[in-house]
C-alpha cells in the first residue's frame, strides 16, 4: 500500500528535518528522487544520499535556492532527463523568522514570502507540464498550523506565507484535476526539526517541551509523522484527495491554548 515504484519525486529542503525523512521514506517505497538542498543552512545532504542508495534507488541532487527560478527549473530538467520523468513534488523548503510586526520591513517580509510561498509556486509551475504529459501528478506543499488553524505571534509573515499555500493548492486542484493531478497541503504542528529547535526564531528545546505537555498525543511530532502523510498523498490511493489541507498536529489545535 502507498507504493511509489516507477515514480520520480522532487523534494525541496531535503537535507534535514521533514525533507530528509520524506526522502528516506519515498526511497524505501520505491521512488527515484530529485533532491534539493540549500548549503548555507549548514545541513549535510550526504546521509540522505547514502540512505537513498541503500534503498536501491537513484537520486539527482542539486543545491537549490527556491527564490531563483533557474535553480528550480534546472533540477526539474535533470529529474526528467536523468530519472525519466517527474510525478511528485514535495515543496517543503521553508524558513521562519521571529519579528514583531512594527519591526518588520519590506525586505524581511518579502524574504519569507519568497521562500515559503513563491518557492512552492515555482516548483509546481516548473513541474506541471511534465505531469500533464504523464497524466499523473502529486503536488504537495508543507503548510503549517500557523496561519491556517491557529496563530503564531511575532511570525505574521510566516503565517501569511503558510496560509497562502492553502489558496494555491485549492486553485490548482480544480484547474488540473482533469489531468490526473492532485494538489494538497499538509499543516504540521510542532515537529522536532532543526527549525523548531532554533531558540532565536522558533520554540527552541525548552519551548518545545513546554508545548509537548499540552498536546493530546503527549509528544511533539517527528519528521517521520509528516513524511508518512506525504507518502499517502503521493500514492495512487490518494487519487481522490484533492485541494485539501491536512492538519497533522496530534490534536494540538483542537485542545485550546491553555
Amino acid at each position: 500500500m502507498f507504493d511509489l515504484k516507477g515514480r520520480v519525486a522532487l523534494i525541496t529542503g531535503a537535507a534535514s528535518g521533514i525533507g530528509a525523512a520524506t526522502a528516506r521514506l519515498f526511497a524505501q517505497a520505491g521512488a527515484d528522487l530529485a533532491l534539493a538542498w540549500y548549503p548555507p543552512d549548514g545541513h549535510d545532504i550526504e546521509p540522505v544520499r547514502e540512505a537513498v542508495a541503500a534503498a536501491g534507488r537513484r537520486a539527482v541532487i542539486a543545491a537549490v535556492d527556491v527564490t531563483r527560478d533557474g535553480d528550480v527549473s534546472a533540477l526539474v530538467t535533470r529529474a526528467v532527463g536523468e530519472l525519466g520523468g517527474l510525478h511528485i513534488v514535495v515543496a517543503n523548503a521553508g524558513i521562519a523568522r521571529k519579528v514583531a510586526l512594527q519591526d518588520l520591513d519590506d525586505a524581511a517580509w518579502n524574504q519569507v514570502l519568497d521562500v515559503n510561498l513563491n518557492g512552492v509556486w515555482r516548483c509546481f509551475r516548473s513541474a506541471l507540464p511534465h505531469m500533464q504529459r504523464a497524466r499523473f501528478g502529486r503536488l504537495i506543499a508543507t503548510s503549517s498550523v500557523a496561519g491556517t488553524v491557529s496563530a503564531w505571534p511575532l511570525h505574521s509573515h510566516y503565517a501569511a506565507s503558510k496560509a497562502g499555500l492553502v489558496g494555491l493548492v485549492r486553485s490548482l486542484a480544480v484547474e488540473f484535476g482533469a489531468h490526473g493531478i492532485t494538489a494538497n497541503a499538509v499543516a504540521p504542528g510542532v515537529i522536532r526539526t532543526p527549525q523548531a529547535l532554533d531558540p532565536v526564531n522558533s520554540l527552541g528545546p525548552e519551548g518545545m517541551e513546554a508545548v509537548a505537555a499540552r498536546i493530546p498525543a503527549g509528544r511533539v511530532g517527528t519528521p517521520e509523522d509528516i513524511a508518512h502523510v506525504f507518502q499517502f498523498l503521493a500514492s495512487a490511493e490518494a487519487s481522490y484527495v484533492n485541494g485539501q489541507l491536512l492538519v497533522v498536529d496530534g490534536a494540538r489545535s483542537l485542545a485550546g491554548l491553555d
